[in-house]
């Protein structure tokens, strides 16, 4: 049965349909039996590893991930040599391996978009997404994830799949996080370095998240964040795919406890330890700040967000509280570090 999917973040979508295509398949040699496509190589490398973390005793299982940014003669060689069971990847890269004829798609059973918003809103990615999509047989189990399907995007989504279990959250207070503190600070441009500093010297944290609106902004204050000591780090489109791979398993494995990012990270990625979420930039939408502030507060457990709010940002914050039905107030001179530290 085909499933579009709509749940909140950090409540554990990804492991919705790892689960259930490990338990379904039946792995063939030299046959692709599940494409699962996704719009970062971040999120595509993450979501490899939990196809291999939640396979361990299936020892035949093969999971490979093909992304942009690595030679794709490595990727060919690959394919040649052991043809995976499980294909994880960004559609740029699927489709330039399928177009060659160095990824076999005839034999797939299950196909999967995770934020699937994100890929069908972006028309070129659409197209790529299509041209796949049939290259894989008509028989096969289509899904699609995320946490913000707009009822506009939802018919794009259904046009792939034939009469699907629909599950959404009609409700849009419900995509909001329980254990997610949420507050704001209004100020000016010039004053968000010296604020910054001050919350991170006198906020409890264990790894924090500090979203910015550009490349440039990224590698700016990182470098200012690293100037002041504080063990900071970045990542951002402008980096080698290496480079990008690198820091966030650096970050993730909790070798730093500050990473400073644009959207690149703002959906999808999972680490665990990030328990505090600082939008330096006031995200350009109400669906953006939601998948920003949903890295911190996962899997029901306590998390802080900080919006900086300048005076031409208010009317996104409105559009927050509006449409998430969500009080977010002014942040206090004392926050209660037990609102948003895991006990």
């Amino acid at each position: 049965m085909d499933v579009i999917c709509q749940a909140k973040s950090g409540m554990g979508k990804t492991a919705v349909f790892v689960l259930s295509t490990l338990q379904q398949i039946d792995p063939v040699a030299g046959q692709v039996a599940a494409l699962v496509l996704c719009h970062t190589r971040e999120l595509a490398y993450q979501i490899c590893h939990e196809f291999e973390r939640f396979s361990k005793y299936l020892p035949e299982l093969r999971v490979a991930v093909f992304y942009g940014g690595v030679h794709i003669k490595n990727h060919k060689d690959l394919l040649k040599n052991e043809c995976p069971h499980i294909v994880v990847g960004t559609p740029g890269r699927i489709l330039a391996l399928a177009r060659d004829k160095d990824l076999p798609l005839k034999n797939v059973r299950h196909f999967i978009l995770d934020e699937c918003d994100k890929m069908l809103e972006s028309l070129d990615m659409r197209r790529d997404v299509q041209e796949i999509f049939k290259m894989t047989p008509h028989d096969k189990q289509v899904m699609m994830f995320s946490a913000t399907l707009s009822k506009e995007i939802r018919p794009v989504c259904k046009r792939f799949m034939q009469d699907p279990m629909e599950i959404y959250v009609d409700d849009e207070a419900k995509l909001t996080l329980h254990g997610l503190v949420q507050h704001y600070i209004k100020l000016s441009e010039a004053e968000k370095n010296r604020k910054l500093n001050d919350l991170l010297d006198a906020l409890d944290f264990n790894q924090v998240v500090i979203f910015v609106k550009s490349v440039s902004r990224a590698a700016e204050l990182n470098k200012l964040l690293c100037e002041c000591n504080f063990p900071s780090i970045c990542i951002h489109s402008g980096m080698t795919q290496e480079e990008r791979l690198t820091r966030y398993k650096n970050f993730k494995e909790g070798h730093k406890r500050i990473l400073v990012a644009t959207d690149l990270v703002g959906r999808g990625i999972d680490i665990e330890r990030v328990n505090i979420v600082v939008n330096y930039d006031m995200p350009d939408s109400a669906d953006t700040y939601l998948h920003r502030v949903g890295r911190a507060g996962r899997f029901g457990t306590k998390g802080l967000a900080i919006t900086f709010v300048s005076s031409s940002d208010s009317d996104v914050l409105n559009q927050v509280q509006e449409r998430f039905e969500v009080d977010i107030k002014e942040l206090p001179e004392q926050i209660d570090t037990s609102t948003y530290m895991p006990s």
